[in-house]
Parts: structure tokens; sequence; C-alpha cells
């Protein structure tokens, strides 16, 4: 026992320590012993608690129950192991609770119950110990109520947890995820039911009272959140019960009178108890709700009767207490119901305002708004209670039939009216549905009738409203509505007899009746006014006019009787003024009246106050009136959209004026002066293209205007042609400028127009290279001013226009012999105003001499003396133009700017000799432009004209004036690449490199700009290659007549050509000849270009000729005396008539090498400058070279020895030593093949080897002597061959075409031991991609030809051959060719064609006969076809056909 003790002391200081572990193994070993033992047990309870292992404790606590039952303690240890586990031990609580009965347990438990909602239910009725409790808990509502408010935390808490969790996941909503959770929440949930039991246990009537409130809140939420099917349908049963019944016991809760109310949807509002309308007006007269219906009850058209007076109480005898004098109900609200109408409206008006989610005052304020005949304030206030109760149907899943047809009604009625006709067809659909629904729909009948009047569906509309009439017979309104349109119908008569008899039933003191009685007696106005239509009956006053007067005595302000007044003073009696007057009355009352409105802008045209009329166009189009509504047969009104366009056209706004242009056409597509007015927007606003098309749409119009009389139609052609002008269609613009002309030829402007558009259609040929086309409209140019200038006209324009045709001859000098000097004289001397043309004459020294001078000169001089004609022509046009212009500032300033270029070109113009860094010209020019600038100092051209002046002349001013042009317009990518080419005049290749890259960004196409970072590339790097693609790229984008790009372009390609190692392929000449060719007819006296030009010709005419080129075809190997006589026919091949046929161009290279051989001789004579003596040297050499070419062997051998007699050392000459190198080398080469040509070889020789020394062994030169020693067939000769050919091999190894050589001499001296090095050597040479592929095709020949001599097997050796040279070149057709000759392969002839396909020009360098080839070995008719068509001078494809073809018979 005493053990016992002590272990159990030793498990309670180990429980104190805290050393629970210790504590469970000693109380296991007690029981081991002891298991009775109470306290271990309680002890190994509580330990095994705080390590939370309740499963354990909660045996442990048990066991000791069993042994002490009546015990609280282990009562105790089990609450609070319960406690710990929370919700999930509630049956295991509530057992411990109820074992624990002494009195020293119950407070204890009383207080851990009341902190659990579920415990609650231990002291509630139905617990299994409430009949012990009662009396000594509180009463079960107090305890629901706990319950309550416990649950309305939890839930609480929940949704507020639980929506943000879900809120944050991918695509969550926050709408659906609240949504979601309070279903969730709300479907679990107790509450409505304690709701419950609190009603039915309370005995405070406040209590039940504020949880009957919650109880309908509650239903209220869960309705909202509730699918749609029975349980919301219950749901909504259950709200509508609790809300009736608190109705019934008159407990003023706003919800559930709103509920009673607005839930009843009733089909009209008699339905509606008006007793209760009345008490819901007493419990809450502030609301929005009650606020309306205050207003409603007492309004005229209240379907409920007045209520009874209130009974006046009697007063007492007063007293000192003065708060007897408020208001029995606390004051603060009136509810006297005796409202004015502008009371009533501002009542109503605040109340719908509050009321936004009532559907009841929406309805009420709608039917009120009508009333009243606010229309747009209906479409507004219906469109929202349509979302109201879309959003109200959705929530509580209620469809207000009721209350959308009456909202539908309210809205299509109010549309009908509204911006009429614009709103019909969302009216007749909204009235065509509630006809579905209800066929026999009154306000849907009329509405529908009222929309078929406006859309002049006469029949229909009677139609309609003789059905509304039937449903309401008494309706005056519908019958005067019938009546009318019968006699919009055309039957006036019956239309008459049915208003007239509506007049008597009119009250003329009711203010809406005298509105129907004003339009009823204008009504039948318009009928008399038209059932005689006679001119006197509309005179007679008594007839429609006493009508129209009658009808403003009711009304003052219905505006159609003013309309029809006006029409009756203007027509009839001729009275303007009163019509005027008239006509503005109406407008202003109505802007429907589009009568008076048309004839109000007429009068307004008139007098010429456009403002006025764009004043009234603008109203009416914002009436709505002048668009007829989709499907309406009424025909629009385009007349106000086209007096908008013209307002606008006048005040510059075109693109306001387009959409007006627009707007008139879609209603009146065939209107021609609407076409014209839009066509002209669009010209202005610079949309050229849709000017075009509407010009030309107008045209179609022109017959019918011309016989209406309507107007001219001579200004649309003018437009159009002004439009092709500005496009660039310079052709038709000047046949549509004559075709006016030829109508009205006193049209100065069109005049002027005409010789603008010549001379700009001059300058665009100048640009597209069509030289001839350019001066042809020049000369047209000055045909058309001397036409205008006969007849008087003396104009700016004029003399702008004759200069520039005069300046067009400068640019096209092959033209110079069409110039017309004396038109141009003839036109200068027009009224003899000759002081117009000392403008600046004494610095320039132009005057009237040369222009006006007369004589005859010879071949040679007349191309100068009309050069200077044309250049001192066009200044003294300019200097006319600058005297005509003296009283337009800004004229004169582009008269002296345009003056500026034209001293400037003939400062350009000058020969070599006589044009120095400063001109009279020059120093004329920079006078013109700075007076420019005088005139108009914020003009960026002017200041990058004198910039451009005084490049040469003072940097420092062209600096500053390229950057003032800069700082006008910084996007001007001509001044920035002037800026560049300034710099890069000074050396500045930085800031030069900067202001290029400027002008690139700011135009991309502008070539000048790439011109100057190719000179840059150049002097920058030297890498010819990049200026070439930068000069290329500006030659793509220039225009034609920019010949510093032609030359620099040409230059750069020669240059490039001359630095390649590839082969050359004539793309590449074609286009560099082609510019310079362009340039030649530019500038003729530019002798470096065309002598440019003739190195180029004597490259295309290198190519040989297509018979020259030749394929083998036989597919046996070659023997030893064939392939001797093919290269004996080669050497032969060198004779002179082949190579006459080869060159076809060269005559004109040698003509062209000719003339500049004779001007650099005579300029030679002149000057004797070594320069000029090299240029000739040169010129020398490249003239025998074509001379050779041509077969002029003895002028090839003179040119050729001059060439090599001036090139020497000590002649004096500035040639370099690389130049003169290569300038002996061509004259020995040259002089030696002349002598080859015409028999003498031993002379040849004797050139040939000079050559060879002064090259140093240039291999080519080797290849050359090579061939001609060969070609004289004796031994020696031959030998001699042989050794050239080996020391050129050995010198230069990579050089093909002598080891080529080199192998078929040793094939044919049968020679083992060079054939084996030279096949060493082409071996590595066909591996090797430094080669070009048509030495690839050479070497493979070659080593092909060598494989068919093998002493072994010949076929073996040159399938070997071939099959090598597809392994390396698999991409060339020869090898594929060769393999399908040798073995007939099929497949192997495709290959080749489909890679010769790949290898044309521009992907490769394959010519036209090997893709013939390739086509031709396939063995198919359309192969044979394709290769004649691509090479028809080859056999190959010929005799493919032919055999194809032989095949097929």
């Amino acid at each position: 026992m005493s053990t016992a003790k002590a272990t159990l002391k030793a498990i309670g200081a180990a429980v104190k320590a805290q050393k629970y572990d210790e504590a469970v193994q000693q109380a296991q070993k007690l029981l081991a012993s002891e298991p009775r033992n109470y306290q271990a047990n309680i002890f190994l309870g509580f330990a095994l608690s705080k390590q939370n292992k309740y499963d354990d404790a909660e045996k442990a606590y048990g066991a000791a129950t069993k042994i002490k039952d009546s015990d609280p303690q282990a009562w105790q240890g089990l609450i609070q192991l319960f406690e710990k586990q929370g919700s999930e031990a509630v049956a295991g609580y509530q057992i411990a609770a109820m074992s624990s009965t002494n009195s020293s347990g119950l407070p204890k438990i009383k207080e851990h119950v009341f902190n659990k909602k579920k415990a609650q239910e231990v002291i509630l009725p139905g617990s299994p110990i409430y009949d012990y409790l009662e009396g000594r808990v509180p009463h079960p509502a107090h305890t629901y109520q706990i319950m309550a408010q416990i649950t309305e935390f939890e839930e609480k808490e929940r949704i507020n947890k639980d929506i943000g969790e879900r809120r944050t996941r991918l695509g969550a909503k926050i709408g659906q995820v609240t949504v979601e959770v309070k279903r969730e929440v709300l479907k679990d949930s107790d509450l409505e039911g304690l709701y419950s039991k609190i009603i039915d246990w309370t005995s405070d009537d406040e209590i039940r009272r504020q949880y009957e409130e919650k109880l309908l809140q509650r239903c209220l939420e869960a309705l909202a959140v509730l699918p749609p099917g029975p349980e919301k349908t219950e749901k909504r049963t259950k709200a509508m019960k609790l809300a009736t019944d608190m109705v019934i016991i008159k407990h003023p809760y706003k919800l559930a009178w709103d509920i009673a109310l607005e839930w009843k949807d009733p089909e009209s509002f008699q339905d509606l108890d008006v007793n209760v309308l009345r008490e819901y007006c007493g419990f809450f007269p502030t609301s929005g709700l009650g606020q309306v219906l205050r207003g409603f009850l007492t309004c005229e058209i209240s379907p409920f009767p007045a209520p009874p007076p209130r009974p006046q109480a009697v007063k007492p005898a007063a007293t000192s207490d003065e708060s007897e004098d408020d208001d029995d109900d606390g004051g603060g609200v009136s509810l006297d119901d005796t409202f004015v109408g502008d009371d009533r409206l501002l009542l109503m008006l605040d109340g719908i305002s509050e009321a936004g989610q009532s559907i009841l005052a929406h309805r009420l304020m709608g039917e009120y708004y009508q009333f009243l005949d606010e229309h747009e304030s209906v479409v507004e206030l219906m469109r929202n209670a349509q979302r109201l109760i879309t959003t109200e149907s959705n929530r509580i899943g209620l469809k207000f039939e009721h209350s959308s047809e009456s909202v539908t009604a309210l809205l299509g009625t109010a549309l009908v009216f509204y911006q009429s006709p614009k709103n019909h067809p969302e009216a007749k659909d909204l009235f065509d549905g509630l006809l579905a629904r209800n066929p026999y729909s009154t306000a849907a009948l009329v509405g529908i009738g009222l929309i078929y009047e406006e859309e002049e569906d006469y029949p229909a509309a009677i139609d309609f409203l003789a059905r509304a009439l039937e449903r309401d017979p008494n309706n005056i309104r519908v019958k005067t509505e019938a009546a009318w349109v019968k006699a919009l119908n055309g039957d006036y008569i019956a239309g008459k007899a049915g208003l007239e008899a509506c007049l008597p039933k009119m009250d003329t003191k009711d203010l809406r009746s005298r509105d129907l009685l004003a339009q009823t007696q204008y009504r039948i106005g318009i009928c008399v006014w038209n059932i005689d239509p006679s001119k006197s009956a509309r005179k007679d006053r008594n007839g429609a006019y006493s009508y129209f007067l009658a009808s403003l005595k009711s009304n003052l302000n219905f505006a159609p009787a003013y309309t029809s007044l006006g029409i009756f003073y203007a027509d009839y009696s001729k009275d303007k003024k009163r019509s005027r007057k008239c006509f503005q009355k109406a407008f202003e009352l109505s802007s429907s009246e589009v009568e008076a409105a048309k004839r109000l802008a007429s009068i307004f045209a008139e007098q010429g106050e456009w403002e006025l009329v764009e004043v009234v166009a603008q109203r009416v189009v914002d009436s709505g009136k002048v668009r007829p509504a989709p499907g309406s047969k009424k025909k629009g009104i385009s007349w106000p959209f086209a007096a908008l366009g013209v307002a606008e056209l006048n005040k510059q706004e075109y693109a306001k004026s387009i959409v007006s242009f627009q707007s008139a056409l879609r209603i009146t597509p065939n209107d021609y002066h609407s076409w014209v007015g839009l066509g002209e927007s669009y010209h202005n606003s610079g949309r050229y293209i849709a000017a075009t098309k509407a010009f030309q749409h107008a045209e179609t119009f022109e017959h019918e205007i011309e016989q209406q009389k309507a107007g001219e139609t001579w200004f649309a052609k003018h437009m159009l042609a002004n439009v092709k002008r500005e496009l660039g269609d310079y052709d038709d613009a000047i046949e549509g400028y004559k075709a006016v002309l030829k109508g009205r030829p006193t049209e100065f402007g069109v005049s002027i127009a005409l010789i603008q558009a010549l001379i700009e259609s001059a300058w665009d040929g100048l640009d597209k290279g069509l030289f001839g086309y350019a001066a042809q409209r020049a000369t047209e140019t000055i045909d058309a001013a001397i036409k205008l200038a006969d007849t008087g006209g003396d104009a700016f324009n004029l003399w702008r226009a004759v200069g520039d045709a005069c300046s067009v001859y400068s640019w096209v000098q092959c033209h110079l012999s069409d110039f017309p000097p004396s038109k141009v004289k003839h036109l200068l001397q027009l009224r003899g105003q000759k002081d117009a043309y000392t403008t600046f004459a004494g610095i320039d020294g132009v005057g009237i001499d040369v222009v006006f001078a007369d004589g005859l000169f010879s071949v040679d001089e007349q191309h100068g003396v009309n050069l200077t004609r044309c250049l001192h022509g066009s200044i003294l046009a300019h200097k006319r133009a600058i005297h005509v212009s003296a009283h337009d500032i800004h004229a004169q300033a582009v008269a002296y700017y345009n003056l500026g270029w034209a001293e400037h070109r003939a400062h350009v113009c000058l020969g070599g000799v006589l044009k120095k860094k400063s001109t009279r010209y020059l120093k004329a020019a920079v006078r013109c432009f700075k007076r420019a600038i005088e005139l108009e100092a914020g003009n960026s051209e002017f200041w990058n004209a004198l910039g451009v002046i005084t490049s040469e002349l003072n940097p420092k001013v062209a600096q500053h004036s390229f950057i003032r042009s800069l700082f006008l317009n910084e996007r001007s990518s001509q001044a920035w690449t002037n800026l560049g080419t300034l710099y890069l005049l000074q050396n500045d290749f930085m800031l030069a490199n900067d202001a290029f890259t400027r002008a690139q960004s700011s135009d991309p196409d502008f070539a000048h700009a790439w011109i100057g970072q190719g000179l840059l590339a150049l002097l920058l790097t030297g890498d010819i290659k990049e200026a070439n693609l930068l000069f290329a790229h500006a030659m793509e984008i220039s225009e034609s007549s920019s010949l510093i790009t032609k030359r620099q372009y040409a230059q750069s390609t020669f240059d490039l050509i001359l630095a390649s190692t590839r082969a050359l392929n004539i793309t590449d000449i074609v286009q560099p000849l082609f510019a310079l060719n362009q340039l030649k007819a530019m500038a003729p006296s530019d002798l470096i270009h065309r002598h440019l030009s003739s190195l180029f010709s004597e490259q295309v005419d290198a190519f040989p000729k297509a018979e020259g080129v030749s394929s083998p075809k036989s597919p046996r190997p070659k023997t030893n005396a064939e392939i001797q006589a093919e290269w004996n026919a080669e050497y032969e091949s060198l004779s002179t008539p082949t190579l006459l046929d080869r060159f076809k161009n060269l005559p004109q290279a040698v003509a062209t090498l000719s003339e500049i051989c004779a001007a650099v001789e005579a300029d030679y004579e002149i000057t004797e400058s070594p320069s000029s003596l090299s240029r000739f040297a040169l010129a020398k050499a490249d003239l025998a070279r074509s001379q050779l070419a041509t077969g002029s062997f003895a002028a090839a051998i003179e040119s050729g020895e001059t060439a090599l007699e001036l090139s020497a050392e000590d002649a004096g000459n500035e040639l370099s030593a690389e130049a003169r190198k290569k300038s002996r080398l061509s004259a020995h080469l040259t002089v030696g093949l002349a002598h080859y040509y015409i028999q003498e070889p031993q002379k040849a020789l004797e050139y040939f080897r000079p050559a060879l020394e002064e090259s140093n062994g240039n291999p080519d030169a080797v290849c050359l002597l090579a061939q001609v020693l060969w070609a004289n067939g004796d031994g020696k000769s031959r030998n001699q061959t042989r050794d050239l050919l080996f020391d050129c091999v050995e010198s230069h190894p990579d050089h093909v075409q002598s080891v080529l050589l080199l192998g078929i001499i040793a094939l044919f001296d049968s020679d083992e031991e060079s054939l084996e090095a030279v096949t060493s050597t082409l071996e590595e040479l066909r591996a090797t991609h430094t080669i070009s592929e048509r030495e690839q095709v050479d070497v493979s020949e070659v080593l092909r030809a060598i494989a068919s001599f093998s002493q072994e097997d010949p076929e073996l050796a040159t399938m070997k051959e071939i099959q090598t040279d597809i392994f390396l070149h698999p991409n060339q057709p020869h090898g594929w060719s060769r393999l399908a000759e040798v073995g007939g392969d099929e497949y192997a002839a495709e290959m080749a064609l489909n890679t010769a396909v790949k290898g044309v020009p521009p992907r490769g360098e394959l010519g036209a006969a090997e893709l013939a080839v390739a086509f031709a070995g396939v063995g198919s008719v359309a192969g044979a076809q394709k290769a004649v068509i691509v090479a028809p001078w080859r056999e190959e494809g010929w005799d493919a056909l032919s055999g194809v073809l032989s095949g097929l018979q």
C-alpha cells in the first residue's frame, strides 16, 4: 500500500513538472499491478490528454468512472477532454454533462454548455434531462436567441472565409462566388427554424415582431440565391405569406409592404386595394414609392375616387402648451393630399429618384409622364423599368407578366413620338410582341397604326386604327387619327367628314382638348386645301386659310399651321415678308417642320446668309426627320445634309463635309450636286482616288442635269481633271482640261490649270526617264502659254510654267534640237515689257539679246546655242513672274526662289573650262534666295536652297542656312542630306553620317541620303561591295532625273566588277549600262561617264553568242582523233568572222570612244595638261580594243601604238604605275592580236612578249600567247607553248585556264607524266570553292577526257569521274547530265533538270543553253518543247523533239 502511495506521489510530481511521458509510464506500471486504482486512472487520463492522445485518455477516464461513478473528478476530466475535441465529441460531452449531477458540478457544467451551440440542446425542451433542469436554466426563448446569435455569427464567418478563399481561383467572379457560397451555407442552415422557435416561445411582442422581420429577410436572402425550381417557388410563397400577414396586422415594416404591393403584379391599377395604398402612404410618407403613390392618387388619371375629407377636430381654447399645435402624427411630414400640378410633379420626381428598385413606382410614373406627353422621359424611365423587371425576375423567380406588358406598351407608345421615325422599328417590334401575347391590346394597335402612318403605309395604318377603334369606340384621339389617315391615303372627303364629326366632342376648356382641337382644325384645313387644288380655291380666305387661323386661335404654338400659312403667303398671296415670318415661327416651334425649314434655308441662301443656312440644316438633321426608319416606304430628305456639306466646305472642314455629302447621297443616291460636293471635299482633303470615283459617278447624271437645266456640269469635269493631275495621271487631266476649254475657252483658271498640268507632266516624264515625252510636253506648255498670253492673260503661274518648260530642255539635252526659240521669243516679247527683264541683269548678265537674236549656226554650235537660249529663256520667264507678282508677297518670294534655281541651273550647265567656283549665275542665285528669305523668312525650302548655293562659296553660311531650314522643318530629308553633304565636303565624316542617318529615318525613299552613305562607306572603310549595295538601293528608289545616282552607281558597279573574281553575269551589267545611257541623254558633254559607258558596252559584248556554245552529245568516250579535231576547231574559231559575229553593239562604243578621243585631244591641244594626255592615252587603248573587236585591225593597230606611245613613262602623262601597267598590257595584247588576225604572227609575238614582261607574267596574257603559238602549228612554237604554260602553272598554280590548256596539250601529246601532274592539280581545283561554276564545268570536262584515254578501263574511269563530279557538286547539272548521257538513267536526267532550274539567275550563273540541254535530256515532249523555247539556237532541243515525235509515230 505504501508502495502505491509513493508511486501516486511520484506521478503527481511528474505531472506538475509537465513530464507527461514519465507520468504515463509510471501510471501504466501501477495500473498493471492495481487495475482498479481510481487515482492512477485519473492521472493517466490527464497526462494522455496533455499529449493529445484523446482516445486513450477517454478510456482512462472511462475506467475511472466505472470505479467511482459518483465522483465528479472523472466526469470533469471527460468534460474538459470533450471540450478540446470540439463539435466532434458533442455526444460524449452530453453524456458526461448528464452524468455529473452533484451540486458542485452543476455550475461548471452550465459554464461549458453555454459556450457551445450544440450543447444548448441539453437545456431545451426535448432533452432527456430537461425535466430535471426546468426552472434551473433560462427560458427556452432566451436559449433559442443565443443559438440564433451563435448561428448568425458562425454563418457570417464561414461566408466571408469561403468567399475570400474562392475568389482567388483562376476565372472566379466575385458575384458568382458569393452566390455559390451563400447557397451552400443557407442550404445547411437551421436559422429559419430558430427564428420560428423564438417567435413561438417568446411572450414579448417586440421580440416577436423583430424576429418576424428577420425571418422575412432570411427568406428573401435564400430566395435570391436559390436556383429556379420548386424550392425557390416554395420559398417565395413563404415570403409572400409572411409579408401579407404583416400587412394584414398593419405592422409598419416597409419591406413587407413593398413585397405585398410589388409582387402582386396587377394587370391594371384598379386591381390594387386603394385602402392598402393609402395606408402605405400613411406609414411611409417619405419613401420613394410612398411619394409616387401620393402624387398619383391625387392626379387627373387616378382610377380611384378622391378620399373623403378628414373631419376637422374642434380646437380647444388656447393654452400655454404650444406643442399641441403639432400634427397628430408627430409632425415633420404633411399628409395633405391636395397638390397643384407642379407640386405633384416635383413630389413624384423626388419619389422616383428614391424608388429605383420599385417596379410599381416606375409604372405609375410612366403613366403620368405619358399623360404629360413627356415622351423622352417615358423612354428613359421604361428602359430602366425593363432592366429592373429582368433583374427582379431573376432574383425572386416571378415573371411580372402584367408589369412587363404595361412597361412595353408605355415604351412603345413613347418611341412612336420620340425622335420619330428613328425609333419606329424598335417600337414596332415591341408592339408586335404585345400583340403576340394579347391580340386585342389597344395600345399596341394604336401604336402600330401611328407607325404605319409615319411611314406613309396608309392602308395598314387604317386597318390597325380601325381595329383599335373597335376596342375603344369612345376614344376621341383614336377617332381623329383614323379619319386623318384616311385623308392622307387620298380620301380627303371622308377624312374631312370624320374630323368634323369629332369637333363637337372636344372640350375647349381642357388644355389637352384644346391641343387636339387645334390639330383637328389644321387637318381639316389640309383636307380642304387638297380637295380643290385650284389656285382660286386656295387663295380663298374662307377656305383652308380660315381653318389654319382657327387652329392658331386654339393653340398659338401649333407649328404646322404656321408652315401652311407661310406656303399660302409665299405661293398665293406673294407676301414674302409674312411668309418668312411664318416659316421662322414654325421652325422655332418645331424642328420637325421640314418644309418650313427648306423654304427658310432657300431664302437665306438667296441672301447669301450661309451661316444661317447651316444652322437651319443642322437643326433639321438633329430633329431625326430626315432619315426614314429601316424598311419604311417613306423617302428620306437629303437637302439638309447637302446644305451642311456646302457650309462646311466653305469653312474648309473637309472631313465634316465628306460625312454630310455621304449622308445626303445615302438618302438620294442620284443627286448630282451632292456627288460633285463630295468629290470636291475628297479632293481638298487629299483623298484623290475617292474623289475620282465621286466625280466619275457624277458624270453619269450630267445628261439628266442638262435636260432639267438644273445647273452647269463643266465644274465637275474641271475638278475631275484636277484630281487626275494630283494623282499623277497627267494625260487624262490634260484631256479633261481641254474638254472644258472647248465649251468654255475663256475660263482663265482652267487655262492656267492646263498649263500647270502640262509642265508637271513634263517633269514627271523626266523623273520616269521619258525624255522625249518630257520635251514634247514642254513644247506643248509653251504653245498653251502663248495661246493664253495672246488673249490677255498675265499671271505668276503662267510665267513660272514657261520658265520651267525652258528649263526642261536643259535636263534633256539630247532633245535640245526640239527647243522652239522663236516661240519663246514671241512669248517674251508680248506687251513689250522689257523692264521686267532687268532684275539682277547687272549681276547675271542675262538680257534679251541671246534669246531675241536671230541667226544661223553650224551643227557643232547649234547644241550650245540652244542650251544657252533655253537657260536664258528660263531665267527671263522667272524674272517676268517676279514682275507680275509685285502685289503678292508670297508669290513674289516663290518667284525669286524659282529664279534662283534657274540661275543655279545655268551655272551647273556651264562647260568645264568656263565653270569656276563662283560665277555670275551663282552670285545672282545667292541674291535671289536672300531676297526670297527677306520676303518669307519662315519657309524652310528657301533656307535649304541658300545652303546649297553657298556650300562652296561660304561653308559657314551654308551650315547656318541648313540648320535654320531644319529648325523650320526637322523632317526634311532633303535638308538633312544637304547638310550631310556639306559635312562630307569639309571632311567631317562623323557629322555627315549622323546627318545622312537622320535623312534616311525621315524619308527612307530619298535616294540622295543613300548616296551619301555610300560615299562614306568608300571614304571610311573602302568597302566597294557595301558602297555598291547602297548605290544600287539608291538607284532603285531614285528618279531618272538624278544624275549623281547614276554616276555613283555606274562607277561603283564597274569597280566591283573589276575587283570580283567570279565570272561576269550579264545581269550585273545591264542596269548600269541603262543608267549610263540615260546619263548620256541628259548630259552628253560628260565624257568621263560616256567613256565608262563604252567600257560597259565592251563587257556586254564580251559574252559569247549562243551559237558558240556546244555540249558533247555522244554517250561513248571520245577517241584521241576526235578530241584533236574538236580542239583544232576551237582554236580555228578565233578567226575574224566569228569574232565579228560575237560583237553587235561595239560599233556604237567605237563611235563613242572616237568622239571622246577627239574631244580630249582637242582639250590637250588647248591646255597641254598632263591629265588630258593621260585621258587621251586611256581612251586610245580602249578604242584600240573596241576596234579589234569590230574587225578594224589596221585602226586597232594604229590606236594601240598611239596608246603605247602616250602611256610611256617619259611621255609626260600622270598615269599611276598600276594604270600604266594595265593600259600598256591592253595595248600590247590588242596590237598583237590585230597583227595575228592580219596573218602577221611574228609581229604579233613581238607585242605579246613585251606584254608579258611589262605585266610580270600575267597568266591571262600567257594563256593568250600560248594559244597563238600553238595555232602556228610548228614544233618550236608548240614547245614554247608548253614552256610558257609550265612556268605559268608553277608561278600561278590556282590559274585554272593555264592548267586546262596544259592538260589538253598533254592529251594531244599523250604525255603520261604531264597528264598525271595535270590530273592531280585539276582534282585539287575541282575540290575547292575558289573557282567559278563555269570553270568547274571545264575542269570536269578535261578530267573526263583524260579518263577516257585510260589504259585499263576507259568506260569505268569515265563513270568514276562523273560520279566524283556528282559527289563533289550535287547542285550543278553537268555531272547529272553526263551520267544520264552515259548510262541512260532517266532519274539522273531529272536531277540534272532540277539542278539546272535552280541554277539559273538570279540564284545561279547557269545560262540558257545549259538549261535547254537539261530540258532536252529528260526525253519527254514537254522537256523538248521547253528546250526549244529556252534556247532555240541549240541543236539538242530540236534533236530531242524530233526523236520524241518520231518515237510517238
